[in-house]
């Protein structure tokens, strides 16, 4: 379906990728990953023709090959309605209704023009395709939380969220052969991620298109892809890997081992020539100094020739030296660049933390939960999950005070302290940069605030750039630079690991195994949500359940 040779990019000086080539065959479904910024959104560009590589090249196997590309953000005319934005991306298969209407109306007022009744014909074979399709429609519509949203109304009404779900709505049902998904899994709960897991699996609308997808959700990938394409963000290289993301992981980790044993065994061995080299270069100079009875010619010869063979050994010596040290030389393997977060340093506070009582929460008299009578204990690590809209952040904003409840009490325990991670759409004082709003939350002086914030991977002036210059991952690096900074103890966060790279959740969830305090967490990550919650907090349907 796709094949990629040698591929090349840079911007100006910075390298992004070289030498990139793969396949990608029909039925093939493989996860593009790699640390934020190595290349992978631009390489999606590039083959979806948005951008042209500096060298190289792509080719699609087969002609007129029907291409579906979902960029981060949707693209869309001016006033575009739902219902024009899907029949625009179904080749108008929608509107055959429509069509097919005035065509007969049409028909009635010209019966005997030969035209018209050849596009009748035509538009009526489409029908049953076209009604199969609606059903796919609402399908997609109804799994992805658009489905109470008039298909007449403004695509410009909608919220970010629903912009990128109709985006994705519109792209699977576009019918691809090559589908290439830059994040879909962005503002979808745990209920349509495992929909869209299904549907790039086992759809048949999906046929047997070939896709690539970059995430950074690894249950997802776990969950869809059939192989792994890393982007090396030290080489700026591109290596393929067979099987799921968690194979990937173990393959990954047994070659690095591999690299390191192959390393050591090769320094052991460097150090063991250089030994040898300075121990036979002793002996030569030795036996070229021996003396021997001026008249003995035997004597002469056997010291001149001993001296000889140990020279020509050390030279062979040092020529097997050189070789490790040139062209036999093994890299040290080297530890990618990643955030040191570090929650371990907290204060503690009292053995009740939560009191929910009798507790309703909404906005503008809307009651999205009432009747909540929970506690929650010093050390719980709760998962909040639920459909977007259910209320998961309003519980949040509530419990942290920044939300009046409707009825009852939402009270905090004695020596609790709250850190509270906001989703990145509402991030405050959007004006000021990394480092003024790191100091406004902490008494650290410029020095220290900068020395804090490179372990954040804010380097030189980035510092001083304003968080609403900063991307969305980059928010979420000063966010959580800012709880660690503050030692608290009780941790509210909303959706934490949106828009984090791999390494980046990896090490995040390592950090929060040394936190010794209380976590209340909104999340959609079914890999971090193992790994992470003691408990769960389901809202479904206007009713809070615990799972433990």
């Amino acid at each position: 379906m796709l094949t990629v040779n040698s591929l090349s990019k840079s911007y100006g000086f910075d390298t992004v990728f070289r030498d990139v080539t793969f396949s990608l065959n029909s039925g093939e479904r493989l996860g593009l990953v790699g640390p934020n910024g190595c290349g992978k959104t631009t390489l999606l560009r590039i083959l979806a023709g948005v951008e042209q590589p500096d060298s190289g090249n792509y080719k699609f196997n087969h002609p007129g090959v029907r291409l579906g590309y979902l960029p981060q953000g949707l693209t869309h005319a001016p006033d575009e309605s739902l219902s024009n934005f899907l029949d625009r991306m179904t080749g108008e298969l929608l509107s055959t209704s429509t069509r097919l209407e005035k065509l007969a109306s049409a028909l009635v007022a010209a019966p005997e023009s030969a035209r018209l009744q050849r596009e009748f014909d035509a538009t009526l074979q489409q029908m049953p395709a076209a009604a199969q399709l609606q059903g796919q429609v609402a399908e997609a519509l109804d799994a992805l939380g658009l489905e109470s949203i008039p298909l007449e109304a403004p695509i410009e009404t909608l919220s970010g969220g629903q912009k990128t779900r109709l985006a994705l709505a519109g792209v699977l049902l576009s019918s691809p052969q090559l589908l290439l998904l830059d994040e879909p899994t962005n503002h979808l709960d745990i209920d349509m991620l495992e929909w869209l897991g299904d549907w790039l699996v086992n759809s048949p609308l999906r046929r047997e298109a070939a896709i690539l997808i970059v995430s950074h959700d690894r249950a997802f990938l776990d969950q869809t892809v059939t192989g792994i394409l890393e982007m090396d963000p030290q080489t700026r290289t591109l290596r393929a890997y067979p099987g799921n993301y968690s194979d990937y992981v173990e393959q990954n980790l047994a070659e690095r081992e591999r690299h390191w044993q192959a390393y050591t065994d090769q320094q052991e061995e460097i150090v063991r020539l250089r030994c040898a080299a300075e121990l036979v270069r002793g002996q030569a100079v030795f036996r070229k100094g021996g003396k021997a009875d001026s008249g003995d010619k035997f004597a002469k010869g056997f010291f001149a020739n001993r001296s000889r063979r140990t020279v020509a050994r050390a030279k062979n010596i040092e020529g097997r030296l050189d070789k490790l040290l040139n062209e036999e030389h093994i890299e040290k393997p080297r530890n990618s660049w990643q955030m040191k977060l570090d929650l371990s340093h907290t204060s503690t506070s009292g053995r009740d933390v939560i009191l929910l009582e009798e507790l309703s929460i909404g906005y503008d008299n809307i009651v999205l939960l009432s009747d909540l009578t929970l506690q929650v204990r010093y050390g719980q690590r709760i998962a909040l999950i639920g459909p977007n809209g259910a209320g998961k952040t309003t519980l949040l904003r509530t419990i942290s005070g920044a939300l009046p409840p409707l009825a009852g009490r939402a009270r905090l325990g004695s020596g609790v302290r709250i850190g509270y991670m906001v989703q990145e759409q509402e991030t405050p004082e959007a004006e000021s940069d990394a480092l003024t709003t790191l100091r406004g939350q902490v008494p650290l002086n410029e020095t220290e605030a900068r020395a804090f914030l490179h372990q954040f991977l804010f380097t030189g002036d980035e510092v001083f750039t304003p968080v609403s210059k900063l991307s969305y991952g980059e928010r979420a690096r000063l966010a959580l630079a800012c709880l660690a900074a503050n030692g608290c103890n009780l941790l509210l966060l909303d959706e934490p690991i949106n828009h984090l790279d791999v390494p980046s959740r990896a090490r995040f969830e390592q950090a929060l195994s040394t936190f010794k305090g209380t976590v209340l967490a909104v999340v959609h990550d079914r890999y971090f949500i193992q790994g992470f919650a003691s408990e769960i907090w389901e809202i479904h349907e206007g009713s809070l359940r615990v799972w433990k």
